[in-house]
């Protein structure tokens, strides 16, 4: 599925990279708070689910070559992190859904856990 789709079966909302959403596939995900475990054991191309809304979500998403950013639990980043997205051009979503759950919907989706073996 793409982004569009994604945004759609989780409640999204855009906060930055409208106009990737529909560029961008998402065939796995990978679901972290400590962006060390993102940076160590994601796998490139997957879509990173996290309630941390700081600058380091988009250093590790960026540095990872993740597909872009989901933050869970309806939080929303701050300016320099929506600046920091633009330059990077990684999208950011946000959902009101738990991490727990938006795990077990795209599980349920198809997708499959975005971890290196």
């Amino acid at each position: 599925m793409n982004l569009r789709e994604l945004t759609t079966l989780l409640d999204c909302q855009v906060v930055w990279g409208h106009d990737l959403l529909e560029r961008r596939d998402v065939k796995a995900c990978f679901a972290a708070d400590l962006m060390s475990d993102v940076l160590a054991f994601s796998e490139p191309g997957a879509l990173l689910i996290t309630g941390l809304v700081s600058l380091q979500s988009v250093h590790a998403a960026d540095v990872a070559d993740l597909t872009g950013i989901l933050y869970v639990g309806g939080k929303t980043p701050a300016e320099q992190v929506l600046e920091l997205a633009r330059q990077r051009a990684i999208p950011l979503l946000t959902t009101r859904h738990s991490m727990f759950d938006v795990c077990a919907i795209l599980r349920e989706a198809g997708l499959k856990p975005g971890c290196k073996d």
